[in-house]
This record gives C-alpha cells, structure tokens and sequence, in this order.
C-alpha cells in the first residue's frame, strides 16, 4: 500500500508537470509570434499592408518583396559582406581558439599561470570603446572589413571552456604521438581537432552568429556604404523607408509598402543561421557543456 505522504507528493507533481506544460507552451509561444508576424507581412499584398491592422494570415501571398530585394545591388552586397565575416571569422576564431586552448592545457608550457591570469582579466574588464577605437585605427584597419574580424578574433570565456575539454584529453595521446615523431602542430591537427569536433561545432556556431549579427563595430570602423554588413543596412532601411537600395525605378518602391520590405529582409537575414543549426544540432547540446564538469 501507499502512504498517504507519497500520494500527495505524487498529485503535487501532475500539477506542477502540468502548470510547467502550459508555461513553456504559452512562454513559445510569444516568443514565435513576433517571428511569424514578421514572416506573414513579408508575404502580404501591399494592399492588405496598407489596411493596417494586425495581418495574422494574409489572403493573397506574394513574393513581391523578395524579389525586390534579391534584385538590389545594396542587399546582394551587404549579404556577401556578412557572409564573408561569419565564414572567414568563424574558421579564424576556432583556429586561434583550439590552438590557444590545447596550449594552455598542456602542464609543460612555460608561464601558464600567467597566461591564463591574463586571459581570465579580459572576461572582467572590457577596455571600452574609445580605446579599441584607437587600436583599431592605429593598425591601419579603419573602413577595413579586417577590422571587424581581428579585435573579436577569440574570446577568453571560450577559451576557458575549451580549455577544460583539452584538459580531459590524456596525455598518453600526446605522449604517443610524440614517439611516433609527431610534432606539436601535427598533435594538435591529426589528433585534437579530430577529438573536438563537438565542442567545435558549439563554439562555432556562436562565433558564426556573431559575426553575422555583426552591427556596433561596424559602425565604429566602416565608413564606406559599399562594405557595410547586413545588419547596418537593415538599421538604415528601418530608420530611412524611402532608401531605395539601388533601384532606379520609383514604380517598383511605390508599390512595395516599406514596411513589407523591412520584414521580407528581416527574414533573409536570418535564414542562414536557421539553416546551419540543424546541421550542428547533433554537436551543440555536448559541445556547450563541454569543459564545464570533469569525470
């Protein structure tokens, strides 16, 4: 039999499980909303834009806006701007950071300690504006595209994390390599990398999104229009509706509502990261955790 104590216990938790069902559904739920809202008015007539109103489902679908975009000089550029820094900035960034990582968990390397001290300072002060500003500048990287890639190359919160991933690694593995005359470039390529692959994939992921979602440093470092990432040129298209983003022809913005436009792009823009999650979602959930509990 039962006790009474393990019943009630037992009740207690169908409704909590319940109340937390119905929680996370509704909590869902806003935060898919404002995504699908976006999409429906990027797919509306402008007819059916200019109504106002709350557009849930639009009667007649198009891709007006889509097409306009696809066909501007301005997006196609600032796409392969942003495609160029999450691609590039993202193999630089897991180099540098699995190189540094393996590095400092190896015992054997000389000043360690003070390296990592130096490391973990960067995680709590951030030297601020005005001097990465004069960095940047000094190195002769102003209107560069390098200059967006460099400053933000690795991250000392990364590198810890990857750092407690190589520390789980024996160092038999090294030890073996070494007699078989493997050098430490070679341990690290043939051997490391191969056993990282879950923690690269994570950490690659979130380098991806940064660099793709690049915006403040943009604005500090790139003058020119024509080198201007995605997003810069989603904040000028909010502010600025009647940017014509390259097109000569006025019939063609007169017909397409602003606001339509700025959903269509909002929706292109992000795209691409939805689109490489899946690929990477095997990897993500064991490589984020990676480094943060030792067996």
């Amino acid at each position: 039999m039962k006790r009474k104590g393990s019943i009630s216990e037992s009740g207690f938790d169908k409704v909590f499980s319940v109340f937390n069902i119905i929680f996370l559904v509704l909590f869902a739920l806003m935060c898919f909303f404002p995504f699908y809202y976006v999409f429906a008015v990027s797919f509306a007539t402008p007819h059916e834009v200019r109504a106002g109103g709350l557009l849930l489902f639009p009667k007649s679908w198009t891709l007006d806006s889509y097409r306009y975009l696809l066909s501007t000089n301005a997006f196609i550029r600032a796409t392969g701007v942003s495609a160029f820094l999450a691609i590039v900035g993202t193999l630089l960034s897991l180099v540098v950071t699995s190189m540094l990582s393996y590095g400092l968990s190896r015992k054997r390397l000389k000043g360690r300690r003070v390296f990592m001290i130096l490391i973990l300072l960067t995680t709590l002060f951030n030297p601020g504006i005005i001097p990465g500003y004069l960095v940047v500048k000094e190195l002769g990287m102003i209107n560069s595209l390098w200059s967006l890639i460099i400053p933000v190359l690795t991250s000392g919160w990364y590198v810890l994390l990857m750092k407690g991933f190589f520390d789980s690694v024996p160092a038999s593995l090294d030890e073996a390599a070494r007699i078989d005359g493997c050098n430490d470039m070679t341990v690290w390529f043939r051997i490391i990398l191969p056993l990282s692959l879950p923690s690269l994939a994570a950490f690659g992921l979130f380098y991806a999104v940064a660099y793709w979602n690049t915006f403040f440093s943009a604005v500090l470092f790139i003058n020119e229009p024509e080198k201007w990432p995605l997003q810069i040129l989603l904040q000028n298209m909010l502010i600025d509706s009647s940017t014509s983003m390259g097109v000569t022809s006025e019939a063609i913005l007169q017909d397409i509502p602003s606001q339509t436009k700025k959903m269509a792009a909002v929706i292109l823009s992000t795209i691409p990261i939805l689109l490489v999650y899946p690929f990477l979602q095997k990897h993500f959930a064991k490589g984020a955790m990676v480094g943060s509990v030792k067996e």
